[in-house]
C-alpha cells in the first residue's frame, strides 16, 4: 500500500515541486505582501516591511486613480464582450455556409492576428487609427466625416483600444464557435425546415441555445482576459493616456509595482481585481446552471 503510494509521488514531485515554487508559494506570498508596506527598501532588506493588515486595501478604495482604473476597465469589458460575442459568431456562421468558398483560407486569415505578436499587432492597428495616416479616418474622410484623433481624444481612446482587441480575438473565437457548430447534429435543421422554420428562426431557437456552452466558455475567458489588459493601452497610448483614459487595473498594478516600487500597494490591487474576475465568474456559471435547470 506504501509503494502504492509512494510510487505515483515519486513521478509527480518534479511538477509539484516547480508548481509550489512558481504558483502556490507566490500567490501566498504576494497576499503576505499586501499586507505589508514592502517597498523599494524591502527588497534590500525583507525586515523593513512593516505589518499594516488592511490599510493598503483601504487606501485603495480611496485612491482616485485606482477607481479611476477600474471605471476604465468595467468600460472596456462591457463593450468588448458583447461585441466579441456577436462578431465571432456571425463570422462563424458565415464560414460554415457550404456556399462559401476558400474557408480554410479565410479561417486562417482570421485566426492570424490572435497567433501574432501583440506589440507587433498594435504597431499594426496604430496605422488604422492613427489621425493623420490611418486607413479608418482615410475611409472616413470618403463620406465627408473628419475622422477624430483616436489615441489623443479621451473620448474615443478605449474604443480604438476596443477595436484592437476585438479584431486581434475575432478569429479565435470564430473557431470556438466553428467547432461548436460541427457538433449540432444536422437532422435538427433539416426537422425544423420540414416544419417550415425560416434561417433565421433556426438560428434562434436551435443554434444558439445549443452554442450556450461555448459562449458561457468564451464570455468567461474574455471578461478574464478584459479584466487583465496591458500590453494594449502600454504601447498603444503609451501607458494608459490620454489623461489616465486607457489606464487599467492592471496598468495600475504595474506602475506600482515596478516604478514607484510600491509592491505591498501593488499586490494588493491585484488581490481587488482577483476578487473582481472570482465574482463575474461565479455569477455567470451560477445564470448558466439556473438557465439548465430550466
Amino acid at each position: 500500500m506504501k509503494k502504492k503510494f509512494l510510487t505515483p509521488l515519486f513521478f509527480l514531485a518534479p511538477s509539484l515541486i516547480i508548481i509550489s515554487c512558481f504558483v502556490i508559494f507566490p500567490v501566498f506570498f504576494s497576499f503576505y505582501i499586501s499586507l505589508t508596506d514592502f517597498n523599494v527598501r524591502s527588497l534590500i532588506n525583507w525586515g523593513n516591511a512593516k505589518f499594516i493588515g488592511l490599510a493598503n486595501y483601504k487606501s485603495l478604495l480611496q485612491d482616485q486613480l485606482f477607481l479611476k482604473c477600474i471605471v476604465n476597465t468595467l468600460y472596456f469589458v462591457v463593450l468588448m464582450v458583447p461585441l466579441a460575442l456577436v462578431l465571432s459568431l456571425a463570422l462563424a456562421l458565415l464560414l460554415n455556409l457550404p456556399i462559401t468558398r476558400f474557408r480554410n483560407f479565410f479561417r486562417i486569415g482570421f485566426f492570424m492576428p490572435y497567433i501574432s505578436d501583440a506589440i507587433a499587432i498594435t504597431t499594426v492597428w496604430y496605422w488604422v487609427v492613427s489621425k493623420d495616416y490611418g486607413i479608418l479616418n482615410l475611409i472616413l474622410g470618403w463620406f465627408g466625416i473628419e475622422g477624430p484623433s483616436w489615441l489623443t481624444d479621451t473620448r474615443y481612446a478605449m474604443l480604438a483600444i476596443v477595436g484592437l482587441v476585438v479584431w486581434r480575438s475575432l478569429g479565435y473565437y470564430a473557431l470556438l464557435y466553428l467547432a461548436g457548430l460541427q457538433n449540432i447534429p444536422e437532422q435538427l435543421y433539416e426537422a425544423a425546415e420540414i416544419d417550415g422554420a425560416t434561417g433565421g428562426q433556426k438560428i434562434r431557437y436551435i443554434t444558439i441555445p445549443l452554442l450556450a456552452p461555448t459562449t458561457l466558455f468564451i464570455s468567461i475567458t474574455s471578461i478574464i482576459g478584459g479584466f487583465q489588459l496591458f500590453a494594449e493601452p502600454l504601447t498603444l497610448t503609451n501607458g494608459g493616456g490620454p489623461m489616465d483614459a486607457t489606464k487599467t487595473i492592471v496598468l495600475f498594478i504595474y506602475e506600482n509595482g515596478f516604478r514607484y516600487f510600491k509592491m505591498g500597494y501593488s499586490a494588493a490591487s491585484s488581490y481587488i481585481l482577483f476578487a473582481f474576475i472570482f465574482i463575474v465568474t461565479l455569477i455567470q456559471i451560477k445564470f448558466r446552471d439556473q438557465e439548465i435547470s430550466y
